[in-house]
């Protein structure tokens, strides 16, 4: 089969995915399953008469974080897509749905027309995302809140949170709040330069803070290690002009990072 008919043969697929990172391994596919990614390509292998299907998604995110709108794209055979569900998305995120655990959910499958689905990618297209991360500050933490929320109890002083996110908006090297995935890793960035276009700190309903990090890309637990080190600053146990430091290089790399539980991928944008 000649390159073009092979692309004939495949309708790429974009689907917006939500779920609960509780009970998974991160989304990356894991050797050993459990992750995001393994549960959606079984999925899809069961409506496609049991092909692999690759899948493809906007970015990582660790066991434990959570996705509102994380977004991936999969190459389903044409006929499938055609004779099975009519080229409907709705139809095929219902099946897929059919055979993924509760805790995942497919809410929105599009079907890209296919002279133009080699020029969108899931990953590569992408040029903003939305992450928030949510902070529970009362003296105990809600059990609806258990695994969803940071708890921070005590003191915050909001002027200063608010002060030292202002100082994280723009472009800069943030390789002092980043993480490396790993001796062997082979996904370590080319640069670490990245634009934080907004940094939005929220209080209410009742306890709940939000910090919402809006940028063109996000390194390795890099909104994690924001959020601890803004909150170390907020506690008062380091000054704001640490956070300058930080970003201008003279003071290491932070190590303080905010549990996963309270981090949301909410959405991606194209």
């Amino acid at each position: 089969m000649t390159p073009a008919a092979d692309a004939a043969a495949v309708v790429r697929v974009k689907l917006v995915v939500a779920y609960d990172g509780r009970p998974f391994r991160g989304w990356q596919s894991q050797a050993g399953g459990g992750a995001v990614q393994d549960f959606l390509e079984t999925a899809l292998s069961r409506v496609c008469d049991g092909r692999r299907v690759p899948v493809h998604g906007a970015g990582r995110t660790d066991a434990g974080v959570h996705a509102c709108g994380q977004v991936a794209h999969a190459d389903l055979p044409a006929a499938v897509v055609a004779t099975r569900f009519a080229n409907d998305g709705a139809r095929l995120a219902a099946a897929l749905n059919a055979h993924l655990p509760a805790a995942i959910r497919i809410v929105q499958a599009v079907c890209i027309k296919q002279n133009a689905a080699i020029h969108w990618h899931a990953r590569f297209s992408a040029r903003e995302k939305w992450y928030r991360y949510r902070l529970w500050h009362a003296p105990s933490l809600h059990p609806l809140e258990v695994g969803r929320a940071w708890h921070v109890p005590g003191t915050l002083d909001f002027d200063a949170l608010r002060a030292a996110a202002a100082r994280l908006v723009g472009t800069h090297d943030f390789a002092p709040f980043a993480a490396r995935r790993g001796r062997n890793s082979t996904a370590e960035p080319a640069s670490t330069v990245r634009a934080l276009r907004r940094v939005a700190v929220r209080r209410g309903p009742g306890p709940l803070v939000t910090l919402d990090f809006v940028g063109d890309g996000f390194l390795y637990r890099q909104v994690r290690l924001c959020t601890g080190s803004l909150v170390r600053v907020a506690q008062g146990k380091a000054p704001l002009e640490w956070i300058e430091r930080l970003l201008a290089g003279r003071a290491g790399k932070t190590s303080f990072a905010a549990p996963a539980e309270g981090l949301y991928l909410m959405r991606v944008r194209y």
